[in-house]
C-alpha cells in the first residue's frame, strides 16, 4: 500500500477510538513510537524505545539537563574524600518502588554493577573501582583506585543503556539474561496486562513517585518529573501514512518521528504543532561485524568507508533539505567540543565506484556473501539501508538484504553465528546527537572485543585511547586525544560514519509543555 494512499485516515480509524486525553475520566495520551517495544529490560539493548520505555518506569541517580550537566535525582546529595578516591552517596527520603518497598543503597549497588557489565562508562568506572558498597539503606560508597573526574558523568549516563535503577533482586540477574519482573522506581508503572505485541504498550502513573524539589518543568532528564495523564498509550504505527492520519485526526496526540517529507502534510494542520526533537540531531552509521568475512578486514571497511556517500545517505534520510543535514562529518557530533578533522579525506573525497573495485579486490575480498539487514519499519533507517545496499553492490560486493521490522533486527543482531547460519554482516542504524559526543559514551566506538557493541570490533589502540581520554587532566587533552582516535578509526573503520540530520517531533496542539531534548512523558500536560 501506498504511503500517501493513507493520508485520508481511513487506515487509522479503524483501530484507534477518539478523542484521547481523556476517556472514562482518566486522562490518556496516546503516542506514535518510532517503533514496537521488543526488549523490555533496558540493560540488555542500546535501542533507543527501550531507554524511552525504561526513563517512563526507573529513574536515576543524577540526571543530565539541557546543558549536559548531571544534576541529582534520587540522590540528596554526594561528598568526596580521601584525595577523590572515597565518594559516599546520600539517597532522598521516601524514595519507593512500584511495589511499595523503599529503595535502598544496595539496591544502588546492584544496579550499577548490572548495568557497568553493558555500558562503555559503566566499564571505565569498574576498571578504577576498589570496592562499591551500602552501608546503610540511604546510602552507597564508591572507593576508587584512582581518581575518576566522570563519576557524576557516568551515574547520570542517560544514552542507552541509561543507568536505572531497579530492585536488588532484579539487579542480581546476569546482564546478559532478562529480568522476570518489571518493578520500576519512576513516576510510570508498566502495565504488561495491557500489551499486545506489535500493537500497544500500556503505562499508568505511579502515585507513589515522590518528585524532586523545585522547579515547575523538567529539563532532559533532571527534574520533578511530574506526570500529569493517568496512562500513557503506545500506538505502534510502522506505516508513516497510518500515522500522519491518526495525528491529522486526533485519534493520537503525539508522533514521535515522522519523516520529514510528512512534515508538510502535518504542518498546515492547524491542530498539529512540531518541534525541532534535538539540537544535536541525529547521527547515522554503518555497523559492520568484524567477526565474519569480509567484514573482518580492515582493509575491506576501509574501502567500504571511501565508497558510501554522506550526501546520499543524509539525503535519503532527511530530504532534499541542506538546512535538514550535514555532510563531512566524523565520528563526534559537530558543534561539539571533540569534533573535529582529523583524516577526513577518506570521507570527503570523491567516490569512484570503479577505482572501490579494484581496491575491494586487493584488500582481499573473495565475492563472499554479505548478509545487509534493513529494517521495513523504521522509513530513516530502510532508507539508510538503501543507500548501503545500493553503494555495497556498485563497488561489487555480493549482497542479500534480510529486511525485517526494527524488533527482528535488533534480537538478530546479537547472534555472532556465521551469516549462513543466521548471523549477519552489516546493518544501519542512527544514534541521537548526544550519544555521539565524546568517546566514551558512544557505543559503536567501543572497541573490546567482546564487551563491546554489536559487531564486536577488536581495535586495542581505540581502547587505550579511549582510557588517555578519560585521564586527561583537562580539555585540550581531552581534544587531542579525540583527534587521535578519529585518526585511528578512519584507518582501522569500526563502523562507517554516514552524517548527521535533524528531525521534528509532532503532536495535538491540545498539549502543552512537550518535553524538548529526550523523548519523556513527565511535564507534558492538556492545554
Amino acid at each position: 500500500m501506498l504511503r500517501r494512499s493513507l493520508l485520508t485516515g481511513t487506515a487509522a480509524a479503524a483501530f484507534l477510538p477518539r478523542p484521547s486525553l481523556a476517556q472514562g475520566g482518566a486522562s490518556v495520551l496516546r503516542y506514535v513510537p518510532q517503533s514496537d517495544l521488543t526488549v523490555v529490560d533496558p540493560v540488555l539493548t542500546t535501542a533507543y524505545i527501550t531507554r524511552t520505555h525504561g526513563l517512563m518506569i526507573w529513574d536515576q541517580l543524577y540526571g543530565l539537563d539541557a546543558e549536559l550537566r548531571p544534576q541529582p535525582q534520587m540522590v540528596e546529595g554526594h561528598g568526596v574524600e580521601e584525595d577523590g578516591k572515597r565518594w559516599t552517596f546520600r539517597l532522598r527520603d521516601g524514595l519507593r518502588f512500584h511495589d511499595g518497598e523503599p529503595v535502598r543503597g544496595r539496591d544502588c549497588v546492584a544496579s550499577i554493577r548490572r548495568w557497568a557489565q553493558r555500558d562503555s562508562l559503566g566499564q571505565a568506572l569498574m576498571a578504577r573501582m576498589d570496592e562499591i558498597s551500602a552501608p546503610d539503606d540511604r546510602s552507597f560508597v564508591i572507593r576508587l583506585k584512582r581518581p575518576y573526574g566522570a563519576m557524576l558523568d557516568t551515574l547520570a549516563k542517560v544514552g542507552p543503556p541509561a543507568l536505572l535503577i531497579m530492585p536488588e533482586r532484579l539487579a542480581q540477574t546476569e546482564a546478559t539474561r532478562a529480568i522476570t519482573e518489571i518493578v520500576g522506581s519512576g513516576p510510570f508503572r508498566w502495565k504488561g496486562d495491557e500489551r499486545v505485541v506489535g500493537a500497544r504498550v500500556v503505562y499508568e502513573k505511579f502515585a507513589g513517585y515522590r518528585p524532586r524539589e523545585g522547579g515547575s518543568l523538567s529539563s532532559w532528564a533532571a527534574g520533578p518529573k511530574r506526570a500529569h495523564f493517568d496512562r500513557v498509550e503506545w500506538h505502534v504505527m510502522p506505516d508513516p501514512g497510518t500515522a500522519t492520519s491518526a495525528l491529522s485526526n486526533g485519534e493520537v496526540d503525539w508522533w514521535e518521528n515522522p519523516t520529514n517529507d510528512l512534515l508538510p502534510v502535518l504542518e498546515r494542520n492547524r491542530q498539529v504543532a512540531t518541534q525541532l526533537a534535538t539540537p544535536l540531531g541525529t547521527m547515522g552509521t554503518g555497523i559492520f561485524n568484524h567477526l565474519h568475512p569480509p567484514f573482518d578486514k580492515a582493509a575491506v571497511r576501509r574501502v567500504v568507508l571511501e565508497a558510501m556517500s554522506q550526501e546520499d545517505s543524509m539525503i535519503a534520510a532527511a530530504g532534499t533539505d541542506p538546512s535538514l543535514y550535514k555532510t563531512g562529518v566524523g565520528i563526534f557530533t559537530p558543534n561539539t567540543p571533540m569534533a573535529n578533522g582529523a583524516s577526513m579525506e577518506a570521507i570527503t573525497r570523491r567516490r569512484d565506484h570503479e577505482a572501490s573495485k579494484r581496491a575491494l579486490a586487493a584488500a582481499g575480498y573473495r565475492g563472499e556473501r554479505v548478509i545487509l539487514m534493513i529494517p521495513s519499519d523504521q522509513p530513516v533507517l530502510a532508507a539508510l539501508g538503501e543507500v548501503c545496499l545500493d553503494t555495497l553492490r556498485r563497488i561489487g560486493m555480493n549482497v542479500e538484504p534480510a529486511v525485517s521490522d526494527w524488533g527482528t533486527l535488533v534480537q538478530r543482531r546479537a547472534s555472532k553465528a556465521p551469516p549462513e547460519q543466521g548471523g549477519w554482516n552489516m546493518f544501519n542504524t542512527t544514534w541521537a546527537g548526544l550519544d555521539m559526543i565524546n568517546p566514551v559514551v558512544q557505543q559503536v566506538l567501543r572497541c573490546n572485543g567482546e564487551r563491546g557493541f554489536f559487531g564486536w570490533p577488536d581495535i586495542p589502540r581505540i581502547e587505550q585511547l579511549r582510557e588517555a581520554w578519560l585521564d586527561a587532566p583537562d580539555l585540550e587533552a581531552q581534544k587531542k586525544a579525540a583527534a587521535e582516535i578519529q585518526a585511528v578509526a578512519m584507518q582501522e573503520v569500526p563502523y562507517v560514519p554516514t552524517g548527521q540530520y535533524l528531525y521534528k517531533t509532532a503532536y495535538r496542539r491540545r498539549l502543552a509543555d512537550v518535553p524538548k531534548g529526550l523523548f519523556v512523558f513527565w511535564d507534558v500536560r492538556a492545554a
